[in-house]
């Protein structure tokens, strides 16, 4: 294991920035809504409301961020985009890690290295899942000490099993990958907070009140924000917190002051209103910020709209969340 951020540079210039304890967001993508091109400027305006709100970290082309519908050359916009927004916003300090998973080695450490290439200082990888019969642990731990050893970006594993066919890697496995070196975290979409707890423990990872080895425990939802912290986690990577941001902030800012019962009180419409954006998926959240920010758009197909109807019961399933949300 390593202290993420303390080790060498990013893309080769300024040192690379280290992962703080808080909350991070895997952003949207945006595209016109006639014509389904990237639409740039929204993609940045997303990116500094985001970081305005207290976010310390970014993520592009995660799940959230459609990138099975990007080309490569896509992938490396949004991620460039992302990050000269923040450095012109004065968020320099604010990382972007980048989604680059693809089946083969050789074709995830291309692009890893286009990801650094574009302003992205970490890698986020979810296990090869096409060939599934043949992804036994032996398999798996190849590819992330693989590619970890040929990427010029630290890793992040992404355990999310209904994205990969059921691949769901155990603490025991995650523990011994995280001695690789340039393996420094692992985010828990999986929602199991005993497994967090035990791989936080083995790497001594980082909590609101120590930095520890630098390793970095995330839990993959909003609605389990403060059960994270419980477990001794670093932060949360939450697709809720393109809409909540300054809620899932609030409820990590809390907990870290010891305000436990305020935290936990504020836990719980949190995830009333998280619940509702993970059931309404992209094109929910996408609804969800052209109602209340101004911008949002649509899905690119084959993913479907919301109807006015679906529309409607998002709206009126978070709506006690963004009373609170506009209050903060």
């Amino acid at each position: 294991m390593t202290s993420n951020g303390t080790n060498g540079t990013a893309n080769g210039a300024k040192p690379r920035t280290p992962l703080r304890d808080g909350i991070y967001a895997p952003t949207m993508t945006f595209f016109n809504p006639e014509t389904e091109e990237l639409d740039i400027p929204t993609i940045r305006k997303h990116a500094v409301r985001l970081a305005e709100a207290g976010l310390v970290g970014l993520v592009t082309m995660g799940s959230n961020g459609e990138a099975v519908h990007l080309s490569r050359e896509e992938k490396a916009a949004v991620t460039r985009a992302t990050r000269e927004a923040l450095d012109e916003a004065g968020f320099r300090d604010v990382p972007v890690i980048v989604g680059t998973s693809e089946q083969s080695i050789r074709g995830t450490i291309e692009l890893c290295k286009e990801a650094a290439a574009a302003g992205g200082e970490y890698s986020l990888l979810v296990p090869p899942s096409y060939y599934r019969y043949a992804m036994n642990e032996d398999a798996l731990y190849e590819y992330f000490t693989s590619v970890a050893s040929g990427s010029p970006i630290p890793i992040i594993l992404y355990n999310y099993p209904g994205a990969v066919a059921g691949i769901d890697m155990d603490s025991d496995f995650m523990i011994r990958l995280a001695q690789h070196p340039n393996i420094v975290g692992a985010k828990f979409t999986c929602g199991n907070t005993g497994k967090l707890t035990r791989v936080a423990l083995a790497t001594n990872a980082v909590t609101p009140k120590s930095r520890g080895s630098g390793w970095m425990a995330f839990g993959g939802m909003a609605d389990f924000t403060a059960q994270t912290l419980a477990s001794g986690g670093s932060g949360i990577i939450a697709g809720g917190a393109n809409v909540l941001p300054k809620t899932c902030v609030r409820v990590w800012k809390l907990w870290s002051e010891g305000k436990l019962e305020e935290a936990i009180e504020l836990q719980k419409k949190l995830s009333k209103g998280d619940w509702v954006l993970t059931k309404a998926a992209i094109p929910g959240t996408k609804a969800a910020i052209e109602e209340h920010y101004g911008y949002g758009g649509y899905p690119r197909k084959p993913l479907q709209r919301l109807s006015e109807a679906g529309r409607k019961q998002v709206m009126d399933g978070i709506a006690e969340s963004i009373k609170m949300e506009k209050s903060l």
